[in-house]
């Protein structure tokens, strides 16, 4: 039997690069999509799939990110005065129990890889997620939620995948694939932003894994890679030589929220999705795209 899947690594030290000036003072993963933030999506996202200890990887100037899942006294102490209890609800919403929610410091932009390795104390010997902050699942079940029952199935190690076209590879990471059953494909590597004619596959990497915690042993020797960073794809293709990696094709939606475009694709699907917004908002699209 597996073992159960409890910790998910979040790395939220990103600098946000692709949404300047918007991140030059708010967390990126502080960014609203509707009424939350990115990082709620996500956070949400890893409860649903039954994650029991969150692990966000913070970096300067992040602290309010550990705010967000704190209490606002006076904000709650003001809208409790004001009969505001609808509100107040969704409030204590973002209040993770005492003890579920950890944090730990990347002290230093080194790379996706090197912010996973920096979670290695607190992940211990097990197997755990990791969740990219920048892509939302805004529907259930999620994406992590769906991983966590193929790995039931299959064990080992997995990534998220879903399918793009041909001409996009070269934007993306993608899986060299070797048999596939159903949701699952067992893949015998990753290529990163391959030419279309190069590509082994369409199927592009989602920022959801799930990962043996020999991982950490690999980036620790990791030396940088594509753009001078830690790559964790480079440390889980070697782990691919000695364990099994599957690729598990997710269904439904999942929007990349670290690109402006994609932030207000975002914006605009959920919005239409909100039962208090739709309606004006279909109407007031249909306005301005006449």
């Amino acid at each position: 039997m597996n073992q159960h899947i409890k910790k998910v690594v979040i790395p939220v030290a990103g600098l946000g690069t692709r949404v300047l000036p918007a991140t030059k003072s708010i967390p990126k993963e502080l960014l609203p999509v509707v009424d939350r933030p990115l990082i709620d999506y996500v956070v949400a996202e890893a409860r649903d799939a039954g994650i029991e200890q969150i692990i966000l990887v913070t970096g300067r100037g992040k602290s309010a990110i550990e705010d967000y899942f704190d209490h606002a006294f006076e904000l709650e102490a003001t809208l409790k005065a004001k009969a505001k209890g609808d509100i107040l609800a969704e409030v204590e919403k973002t209040i993770p129990r005492a003890g579920d929610l950890s944090y730990t410091r990347q002290q230093a932009p080194l790379g996706l890889g090197h912010a996973v390795w920096c979670a290695r104390a607190m992940v211990g010997d097990e197997p755990f997620a990791v969740s990219l902050p920048d892509e939302i699942v805004p529907h259930r079940p999620g994406f992590l939620r769906q991983m966590v029952d193929a790995y039931e199935e299959v064990g080992g190690n997995l990534v998220a995948v879903e399918e793009v076209p041909k001409s996009d590879t070269s934007k993306y990471g993608v899986i060299a694939p070797k048999v596939r059953k159903g949701a699952l494909i067992e893949m015998t590597g990753m290529v990163e932003k391959p030419k279309p004619e190069a590509a082994p596959s369409n199927f592009r990497i989602i920022g959801r894994y799930i990962l043996q915690p020999e991982i950490f042993r690999l980036l620790e020797t990791q030396e940088k890679g594509a753009g001078g960073e830690i790559q964790l794809t480079d440390s889980m293709n070697k782990l691919n030589s000695s364990q099994a990696f599957h690729a598990c094709v997710c269904v439904g939606v999942i929007h990349d929220c670290g690109s402006k475009l994609g932030w207000l694709q975002a914006n605009v699907d959920l919005g239409l999705k909100n039962a208090e917004l739709r309606d004006a908002l279909g109407d007031f699209i249909r306005e301005r795209i006449k």
